[in-house]
């Protein structure tokens, strides 16, 4: 015991501590070492080791090829938007029927207009006129809003409808037909 008075000794017991203390922050740092190779592992990946900054490259790498993806896939869909509104530009945008008695006689109103235009106005306007043992039916081209041929009034008024929005069937009787 008296060597633990002597300068020696505390010069020992001194050092002790010291490797005390020493080796409780080497078991710190030893934990918190297992912590940050767990999340380096999580945020890396555990196959092969690499740096961060190689990590970063190859993110950045492939977010640029995943951008270049979405850019061609943002172009076609342009492409094939472009060809169906095309495409919807000649499909029946417009339509309208006047149902009416064209000979004046009391057949139930079985003589029918319907105009069928597409979004320039352009289309056409048929005409079925019946009568008690035979229908006549009629074809007129309409250009941008106007017809290539006179139109009788129901047809005018079937164009007429169809272009103002209202495609509702006419309820009333209308004039007689012109062909």
């Amino acid at each position: 015991m008296d060597e633990l008075t002597t300068t020696q000794g505390i010069a020992a017991l001194a050092a002790g501590g010291v490797a005390i203390v020493a080796l409780l922050a080497c078991l710190v740092l030893a934990v918190r070492l297992r912590r940050l190779r767990r999340d380096q592992t999580a945020v890396l990946g555990g196959g092969d080791s690499r740096d961060l900054v190689a990590h970063a490259a190859r993110l950045e790498d492939e977010f640029r090829a995943l951008r270049d993806w979405v850019d061609d896939m943002a172009a076609q869909l342009d492409r094939r938007m472009g060809t169906a509104e095309e495409r919807l530009d000649g499909a029946i945008a417009y339509r309208a029927l006047v149902r009416y008695d064209a000979y004046n006689e009391m057949s139930g109103r079985q003589s029918t207009s319907i105009a069928l235009l597409d979004a320039s106005r352009s289309g056409v306007v048929l005409s079925s006129i019946h009568h008690r043992d035979q229908a006549r039916l009629y074809a007129k081209q309409v250009r941008e809003g106007e017809a290539e041929l006179e139109l009788s009034p129901e047809e005018a008024e079937a164009v007429e409808r169809a272009l103002g929005g209202d495609g509702a069937v006419d309820t009333q009787g209308a004039a007689p037909a012109s062909g």
